[in-house]
């Protein structure tokens, strides 16, 4: 890394401006790695004439279920389903209270909200961007019924703690696991602790299967309950489907429940089976960019890395580097913006919930309730980070973000 003072030497920045503004060295945030397999795979299911949910949803439940050492998994559309099912399988109701985080993207929250029970917020951890265990105790009532921690760009929560308080409290525990697929704790894959488990296959995700999710579970009722809340509500759902269009069984079926249309398609799990071939390599490519990242930035003033604590290993989901804004004369959306003039595709993970319009004026919340959060989002970028891109795309990105600290220095 180029000492204070010292970046490019001997290199004009005009000439470094004019390089990054070619178009074709554009740096996307997340862009998916798909290749050849995931094609065939696709292919495959097309072909086979079996496109909706189907056999390769239920190998694709099976497998994840393996990979995080959870007993059963339920494939949905989202893991806002995911979520969603799984408060709702656990009972969560109106009048209740569920201890969550604000830092999170707004699905968290909207899912307790869509069982007309009460997002409580916590604040996070300056270091983790999770969920602060020391702070929930003190916000548990009589109405609280579970907490709903996040694990945020894939640093796993700290979860000792927040199990004890859940069993002290007999509270139950879903996990919003979105950033967290390969993330483990202490040894143990997420997946293995709480009531419930959900995982994100959105397009920018470690896995990705364009749109989808998973809630696991150790619980096989909760896990067949929620799957037939993923077709209506319909008992033996995927059974009497299977047998009406492949086997020519009966036509008639029976609604249990008011469920919901939420169920994985054989095509996105087609991609999902491929990608989970790759995840492992994938989360270890991260891992070196990451690294590259951190050796680029190492000990510069202007800005923060990353921390990992020892109790996990993280699926690095995403690098959020935390900008010292008092070293720079300009503010943490000026600096993205001055990234996109050099083609780096930067962004912002997240403005916590508090701070929206929909849930200040619900729980009447407002600036300063939760300083830790608030401060993190004044100061975050995430950079650009996937398997997709190359080890040159990375030091690329720390090279503008080197150069514009150096740029807009007080």
């Amino acid at each position: 890394m180029a000492k204070k003072n010292e970046t490019f030497e001997g290199i004009q920045p005009e000439n470094i401006i004019s390089d990054f503004l070619k178009p074709s060295l554009y740096i996307s945030f997340s862009p998916p790695a798909i290749g050849e397999e995931e094609e065939r795979e696709v292919l495959d299911s097309l072909r086979s004439g079996w496109i909706t949910t189907g056999p390769k949803v239920k190998e694709f439940e099976n497998k994840i279920a393996e990979f995080v050492q959870a007993k059963e998994a339920v494939a949905t559309f989202s893991c806002t389903d995911a979520m969603h099912l799984a408060l709702n399988t656990l009972g969560i109701q109106e009048g209740d209270e569920v201890i969550t985080t604000p830092y999170t993207f707004a699905s968290t929250a909207h899912v307790i909200c869509y069982q007309r029970a009460k997002p409580v917020f916590i604040d996070v951890e300056a270091d983790s961007f999770n969920i602060d265990p020391k702070k929930i105790e003190e916000r548990i009532t009589l109405k609280t019924k579970a907490i709903l921690p996040v694990h945020f760009a894939g640093h796993a929560c700290d979860m000792d703690p927040i199990m004890d308080i859940a069993k002290k409290h007999s509270l139950r525990v879903v996990e919003d696991a979105a950033h967290a697929i390969g993330t483990s704790y202490k040894g143990r894959m997420i997946g293995s602790f709480g009531d419930i488990t959900c995982y994100s296959f959105y397009a920018t995700k470690n896995l990705a299967t364009a749109e989808g999710g998973m809630a696991v579970t150790n619980n096989l009722e909760w896990s067949k309950r929620m799957r037939m809340m993923t077709m209506y509500g319909i008992s033996d759902a995927r059974e009497i489907w299977e047998k009406r269009y492949r086997q020519a069984g009966s036509i008639h079926y029976d609604i249990a429940e008011l469920g919901f249309k939420c169920n994985m398609t054989d095509i996105n799990a087609a991609l999902g089976l491929k990608q989970l071939e790759k995840l492992e390599g994938f989360n270890e490519q991260r891992e070196v960019y990451c690294q590259i990242y951190d050796r680029e930035f190492k000990d510069h003033s202007g800005l923060r890395t990353p921390h990992i604590k020892d109790y996990t290993k993280s699926s690095r989901h995403l690098y959020p580097l935390l900008l010292n804004l008092e070293y720079l004369s300009i503010e943490r959306d000026e600096f993205i913006n001055a990234l996109k003039e050099i083609n780096i595709g930067a962004s912002v993970l997240f403005m916590p919930l508090h701070l929206h319009s929909y849930y200040a004026k619900l729980l009447n919340h407002k600036w300063g309730d939760f300083p830790v959060a608030e401060n993190l989002f004044e100061r975050v970028i995430c950079l650009p980070l996937s398997p997709a891109l190359l080890e040159t795309d990375i030091k690329k990105v720390a090279e503008g973000v080197l150069y514009l600290l150096e740029r807009f220095k007080r």
